[in-house]
């Protein structure tokens, strides 16, 4: 879907898919062989050869997209500023590429010695915080946050409060994730999770449509910089959005399933809109988490309506149908496409809906994205554990 934020919102708006038959490996003994990898991706010309080989995938794309952020945002230079910025990056999963290889050269090799030293600076979830933190000379907060699909959007709402408390002047935050690996294709296989429309991977991802049959998994990185408006302003930098608030809250039902009811995705959108100040009217636009698995669109399509009404002409699309379901890494991509929405008034397609679904009746955006008016939009984050955050953009207007 493309390797910088104009690349990508160009593929997005022109309703491209960027699912394909896997070829990171020999996908031909499973269920799902198919995946939105991200292509065209050279580490060792992007990092240095020598960094490059230090950083698990998940971290290699976390440090390529925030240099990207962090150029575009022009911090400033100096320590003292710099020792007030902090990062906080999302993900579900880490290094689960370094521990697949290194598991195969311990089997191969019948013994654990040869275990590489970088091993575990590789697979700790931290490690892409931390690396951002040591190129730049960041000494604020650093951390990870881990809440599986919702890990990005938790990590964002992290970064947010550090701002608006004046804990920090500025934070670099959203997600990153690669596990377009065997051990994760597997385990996701066995539970039967994903689409298997591994003869037609363009139409395999199809939230809110009635021939849905799973999600379809991708990659990638999105990050955004966070810094105090007035801040922000005073320095001439270029201000994309305004976080407005969010919303958070917990199924407390299953580890997998969504609750059916959709309670905890109604209490997190109730919090959001609280938390901004808003009535549901006053939103136009939702990003969905729109995974393309039957019980989570239609729990997600059923709460919004419950929260904003029967006739309600909200208008929420997926993403997803296009650049997959990037786990810990997907508020922090869609972060990025809600936010370009805000700024450009363009509202990205839901793709491959082509069959109405009657439990899931909302305006879906389909097929073609739409030119209209985006002064409020959510961008919406579910996890497997129960885990639900909602963040809510606003066009800046001052």
């Amino acid at each position: 879907m493309g390797n910088t934020r104009d690349e990508f919102w160009r593929h997005l708006i022109a309703g491209e898919s960027g699912v394909a038959p896997i070829t990171a490996f020999d996908a031909s003994e499973f269920t799902t062989r198919i995946a939105a990898e991200v292509k065209d991706f050279s580490p060792d010309e992007l990092i240095g050869k020598k960094e490059a080989r230090r950083l698990d995938r998940f971290s290699q794309f976390a440090f390529v997209a925030a240099r990207e952020a962090i150029e575009d945002a022009k911090l400033p230079e100096d320590q003292e500023f710099k020792d007030r910025v902090g990062a906080v990056i999302g993900t579900g999963i880490g290094g689960i590429q370094t521990f697949w290889l290194e598991s195969i050269k311990a089997a191969n090799n019948g013994s654990w010695v040869k275990t590489s030293p970088f091993f575990i600076p590789m697979l700790m979830a931290n490690a892409a915080p931390a690396q951002i933190s040591m190129a730049y000379g960041f000494r604020g907060p650093v951390f990870a946050a881990a809440s599986a699909c919702a890990s990005a959007n938790d990590a964002i709402v992290s970064a947010y409060n550090a701002v608006a408390y004046g804990d920090c002047d500025a934070m670099i935050t959203g997600g990153t994730e690669s596990c377009v690996a065997p051990l994760s294709i597997g385990g996701f296989c066995t539970m039967k999770a994903m689409s298997t429309r591994n003869d037609d991977p363009t139409k395999a991802s199809r939230p809110f449509d009635l021939e849905r049959d799973g999600f379809v998994l991708g990659e990638g990185a999105g990050i955004l910089v966070f810094e105090e408006y007035e801040a922000a302003k005073a320095r001439g930098a270029k201000i994309y959005a305004e976080v407005m608030g969010y919303g958070q809250s917990a199924d407390a039902y299953n580890i997998v399933a969504p609750d059916p009811e959709g309670n905890g995705v109604i209490l997190a959108l109730e919090r959001a809109l609280k938390s901004a100040k808003l009535s549901p009217d006053q939103v136009q636009y939702i990003n969905a988490h729109g995974t393309s698995t039957p019980l989570g669109d239609m729990a997600e399509s059923q709460a919004i309506q419950k929260i904003f009404g029967q006739d309600t002409k909200v208008a929420v699309s997926s993403t997803k149908s296009m650049h997959g379901h990037a786990l810990g890494a997907a508020g922090g991509i869609e972060g990025v496409a809600t936010v370009l929405s805000v700024v450009n008034d363009i509202m990205p397609p839901t793709i491959n809906f082509e069959v109405p679904d009657p439990e899931c009746t909302l305006d879906y955006v389909p097929n073609v994205a739409r030119r209209a008016p985006v002064n409020v939009a959510l961008s919406n984050s579910f996890g497997f554990g129960g885990h639900n955050s909602v963040i809510v953009f606003g066009k800046v207007t001052a």
